[in-house]
């Protein structure tokens, strides 16, 4: 048992420490469980906002400004809109498999790289 699990953590080690810069190897596909339950989820929903449910977020926003601590009562429709429209692209496998691919490339980039997408952004701006 000790040593199967030595052995996993050897190859785990292995995988961090390759590529140019020490941070992986950038064509490695394989997705530890943070990225798998955390950042890819986080992405679907972050993207879904700003892309797919625009209009709906908007409106509850505006709904929000407009009624202040009573958006609570008088934005139920709204936030059920956007809720819905969320829940929606969160639960499309496609659209999943689309932020998996894009966070693949990222996460491959900044392996090659060692430079953050913001980083980049930064430099690219300069």
């Amino acid at each position: 048992m000790e040593e199967s699990r030595s052995n996993e953590d050897n190859t785990n080690r292995d995988r961090r420490s390759k590529g140019p810069h020490g941070l992986g190897d950038p064509d490695d596909t394989h997705l530890r469980k943070v990225e798998e339950q955390v950042l890819i989820p986080k992405m679907v929903r972050e993207r879904s906002r700003a892309e797919k449910c625009i209009q709906e977020v908007q409106a509850f926003a505006k709904c929000g400004k407009a009624n202040g601590l009573a958006m609570v009562l008088n934005c139920r429709v709204e936030n059920d809109l956007m809720k819905s429209c969320l829940t929606k692209w969160f639960l499309d496998e496609e659209f999943r498999e689309d932020c998996k691919t894009k966070y693949l490339q990222e996460r491959a980039e900044y392996r090659r790289t060692g430079l953050t997408r913001k980083q980049r952004d930064a430099m690219a701006n300069l």
